[in-house]
């Protein structure tokens, strides 16, 4: 006997071009028999899918729950957004230092209590990366991947030398990372973190494939240096100012910094987050040609996708890095329609109206905090732009569900299949809608998507077999369960 049957869901699977009109069986949690026809009678419950999409429920593979608010009141209501727009798993990156704990010291401490204020908060499953930030963190990369499930790891490039929302002192930068006095976050602790995580693949080849480092790829000298001449520029405001201060060659190098680091370590998972512009793009393609053995994969944001310079609602949209002028967009659109990218996320980080600009000065982008949200609109962002430009919809699914599930260890998901978790997404691709940050339950209170037109909304949402939203209400309490990965048979 099936728990459920979900009839008449026109599947969208990775890797299969063909979209057949199929029921769904569920069972325990699972997908259990995918069939033309299953009768009604072998399943305790059955609800009918009305010949809407399904698409494998949305693995956001960046995400940033608990920078700008507690951690167990932002799992709750980012989580809730990330449901409306048919996100069942949320992996966040993490680290010691102002903001998130606002806390040091070792993880062995840290990353328990992350876990324990997680706890029965999250609507979708959740999974953490983490950032080793001081020196004593690279000798507990192997404890965090075997104890707790972690194996996937951050370095955020312009950390060491420039401030999270703009240029910061030395000094300052110390005490925002809340390092030890003989720490240094600089190019030789990102080699210690590749290093380390080659070291973690060797001893531990059952994890190997999930073991990987991520990198936030900008030069913080070439930064400072661009926002000192930007910031004398009258004729420069905005977000071209800020594209301007953190310009793509910064991106483009710290690429190349990155590639030959991980060809000098032997680390060879490497991921190339929010590349933002045609130089990043085109310096992570040349870095893959040069180093063969290593297995680069490159990421994009909806925010880069759908937001240019001009179109974005100015400091709103200020984030790291920056939002780009219209040329810089289409040339991610043609790395995504040409197979270049391997997933597309929101790197949702909500901040709300409140902290995000100053009160007195709302325009001015230096005064800006950097981050927005936008999860719930990732899978309607990519159908209907991508939709527009011809984007596969087995593409789609392989963007974002099946590629960052394979990558991080999230075996049982990112595809409607016998054995996976039962997560599916239920879209009307003929439903247009007006995005409006007051009808999204995030906490953010604006969205810098504010107006735009997208056709293609989720009406459905289930997470392991539950349907936990639908049609603009959220149904239960949080069933969110943290993955420790790689994941491992039920």
């Amino acid at each position: 006997m099936l728990d459920l049957v979900i009839k008449h869901v026109r599947v969208v699977r990775p890797r299969e071009p063909e979209v057949a009109l199929l029921d769904v069986g569920v069972k325990d949690g699972r997908f259990a028999r995918i069939a033309p026809e299953i009768p009604a009678a072998e399943a305790r419950e059955t609800l009918d899918a009305r010949h809407l999409l399904g698409f494998p429920g949305v693995v956001d593979a960046h995400t940033h729950v608990g920078i700008y608010a507690p951690l167990p009141e932002d799992a709750v209501t980012e989580s809730t957004a990330a449901v409306t727009g048919g996100v069942t798993t949320m992996l966040t990156y993490f680290r010691t230092g102002q903001y998130y704990l606002n806390k040091g010291g070792p993880y062995r401490e840290f990353f328990p209590e992350v876990l324990r204020l997680s706890e029965g908060r999250y609507r979708c499953d959740y999974a953490y990366h983490l950032a080793p930030i001081q020196g004593s963190h690279v000798d507990e990369m192997e404890l965090l991947a075997t104890e707790h499930g972690v194996p996937s790891f951050k370095i955020f490039m312009f950390y060491g030398g420039h401030g999270l929302h703009g240029t910061a002192d030395p000094d300052a930068q110390r005490r925002f990372l809340l390092l030890d006095p003989d720490d240094s976050y600089d190019l030789a602790h990102f080699e210690f973190v590749m290093r380390a995580a080659a070291r973690l693949r060797e001893r531990r080849p059952d994890l190997a494939d999930a073991v990987s480092v991520s990198l936030h790829c900008e030069m913080a000298d070439i930064l400072n240096a661009y926002t000192k001449l930007v910031q004398r520029d009258a004729g420069l405001a905005g977000l071209r100012a800020y594209s301007a201060a953190r310009p793509p060659h910064a991106e483009g190098l710290a690429v190349w910094v990155a590639a030959y680091l991980a060809h000098e370590t032997g680390c060879r998972n490497i991921n190339l987050l929010h590349l933002s512009s045609r130089k990043a793009i085109e310096a992570a393609l040349l870095a893959a040609q040069t180093f063969p053995h290593i297995d680069f994969r490159r990421e994009v944001t909806v925010g880069h996708l759908l937001l240019d310079c001009d179109s974005a609602p100015g400091s709103w949209a200020k984030v790291n890095p920056p939002i780009r002028p219209r040329e810089d967009v289409e040339r991610l659109w043609q790395a995504v329609l040409e197979g270049r990218v391997d997933w597309i996320v929101s790197d949702h980080a909500c901040c709300a109206r409140e902290l995000k600009v100053a009160a007195a000065r709302p325009d001015d982008i230096w005064l800006t905090k950097s981050g927005f949200g936008g999860t719930e609109y990732l899978l309607a962002g990519v159908f209907s732009e991508g939709g527009r430009r011809g984007l596969a919809l087995h593409r789609m699914a392989e963007l974002l569900a099946w590629n960052p599930a394979r990558r991080f260890g999230l075996t049982h998901k990112g595809d409607i299949a016998v054995g996976y978790d039962a997560d599916l997404a239920l879209l009307d691709p003929a439903r247009p809608f007006t995005v409006r940050a007051a009808e999204s339950p995030s906490g953010q209170g604006y969205s810098p998507f504010e107006g735009q037109e997208l056709t293609g909304q989720v009406q459905a949402t289930f997470l392991r077999g539950r349907l936990v939203y639908e049609r603009g209400r959220i149904l239960g309490p949080p069933l969110g369960r943290y993955v420790r990965r790689p994941a491992r048979e039920a």
